[in-house]
């Protein structure tokens, strides 16, 4: 597994952890789980590669991707 695909895995995970909480609070608790949880660099990095991963990532995570904060250089 390449680091982008590790990064679309562990973001479909925490969507699997939310799943169950309904959409609405699925979409803000991944959103919330990156934003607190992952390095800026990760977020990046994540963001940067979304649109190429869209088929094998869940549907909260991408919904949940502009709520994700752009990390500042």
């Amino acid at each position: 597994m390449s680091p982008d695909e590790k990064l679309v895995y562990m973001a479909n995970q925490i969507a699997a952890f939310f799943a169950p909480q309904g959409k609405e609070r699925a979409v803000k608790g991944i959103a919330d789980h990156l934003n607190s949880n992952w390095t800026p660099h990760m977020r990046a990095r994540f963001l940067a590669i979304a649109p190429e991963h869209k088929a094998t990532m869940n549907p909260d995570v991408s919904e949940a991707l502009p709520r994700v904060k752009v990390p500042r250089h």
